[in-house]
């Protein structure tokens, strides 16, 4: 038994391998052959955010939005209680900036999913063709509209969207986060996109498309009740035969304090809705913790010279995988929390352990649980 163990563990190890070095060159391929699309003649855009409660450097991460250096935007900010936190902040922001943005109420719940009943409202507000969904926690610089933005001008295209990550953490749950969103989640998108011959799901903090791609799709009420409605964005743009583009640009997310607990309970809903999502493609994730497998490899053969010797070939591939993400992903910063590589690794183990199973999810204070087709429905309201 003991053998099999150590078998099984073995292909593990190689299949986690072979991970790393596609993450590596996945990211290579991406960030340096590819050119940065920019835009010489920028049309008028909505930008879409919904809101709901005060995030880190709320108030940073908003006025990014209304700083573009394109000459026509507007960014619509919407809230579903007149009452929310949020709404002084963002009043004295619309008094700075009153030619670009605006607060709507959006007080009508138009499904579970409060976000995109918020997206519902904005969108029958915006007054541009293209738009953009925007979460509220990123925050972005002053070219972000004319460089997202830009592969739209092609008509094949309907759907662009980024990859996030908190570019300098000063605390070690903003870090464990930012690790796991550059060096894993990222490259991880980037494997998917070249298996399934482009894109074919978009990312939640930005979608950027045109109000006739969405009418194309359905419309929002094709996902107002559904879990990861960003992922299925993506997926109706394609199957209405337009095209999802992943750009190079990478969003900043201010994760602040975070705390560990709070970032598991995060990417747990995370996980299980990439299993709600991707259904068994879900559990061949298990070959991408090699750094987990060859310590219990260790373990398991009392700690044979051999075994010591794989674990360390396999940290050493795994920290140069890591080491030129963090390169091209232009977060320099991430370097100094190296140290906590090995408790991300372990932490994402665990985390997708956890997300094999189970129904409910947490989120936005609210306990939600999801059926089988991926559907929401209420089951217990939180008071925090």
């Amino acid at each position: 038994m003991l053998m099999v163990l150590q078998v099984l563990l073995l292909l593990l190890i190689v299949a986690s391998l072979g991970f790393y070095i596609v993450c590596t060159v996945s990211t290579l391929w991406f960030f340096v052959l590819r050119q940065r699309p920019d835009s010489t003649d920028p049309q008028p855009v909505s930008i879409l955010i919904p809101v709901c409660g005060v995030d880190e450097g709320a108030l940073a991460n908003w006025t990014s939005f209304c700083i573009q250096d394109i000459p026509t935007y507007e960014v619509l900010f919407g809230v579903m209680n007149p009452e929310d936190p949020a709404v002084p902040i963002l009043k004295t922001l619309i008094a700075q900036f009153p030619d670009h943005a605006r607060l709507i109420l959006c007080q009508e719940v138009r499904g579970i999913n409060h976000q995109i009943s918020n997206l519902m409202h904005l969108l029958e507000a915006a007054q541009f063709e293209r738009i953009i969904f925007a979460d509220s926690d990123i925050r972005v610089t002053p070219e972000y509209l004319r460089i997202v933005t830009a592969p739209l001008a092609d008509p094949a295209i309907g759907v662009v969207t980024c990859g996030y990550l908190d570019h300098a953490p000063k605390f070690l749950g903003a870090a464990i986060a930012a690790l796991g969103r550059g060096v894993d989640f990222i490259p991880s998108v980037l494997i998917a996109r070249s298996l399934d011959g482009g894109l074919k799901f978009a990312l939640g903090p930005t979608v950027a498309t045109r109000q006739s791609v969405v009418a194309n799709m359905g419309g929002l009420q094709m996902v107002v009740n559904r879990i990861g409605s960003d992922f299925h964005m993506g997926r109706l743009a394609v199957a209405a035969g337009y095209r999802v583009e992943l750009s190079t640009y990478i969003l900043e997310n201010d994760c602040g304090r975070e705390t560990l607990n709070q970032v598991f309970q995060r990417e747990l809903r995370w996980a299980r809705t990439i299993r709600w999502n991707r259904g068994a493609q879900y559990y061949g994730l298990v070959f991408s913790y090699g750094t987990v497998h060859s310590l219990l490899l260790v373990l398991v053969t009392g700690f044979q010279p051999w075994a010591i010797a794989l674990f360390a070939a396999v940290w050493l591939v795994r920290l140069l995988q890591v080491t030129l993400a963090i390169y091209h992903l232009g977060c320099p910063h991430l370097l100094p929390w190296l140290w906590a590589l090995p408790l991300r690794d372990w932490m994402s183990f665990v985390i997708w352990v956890a997300g094999s199973y189970g129904q409910q999810i947490y989120w936005r204070g609210r306990w939600l649980e999801v059926g089988a087709s991926g559907t929401l429905q209420e089951k217990i309201k939180a008071s925090n």
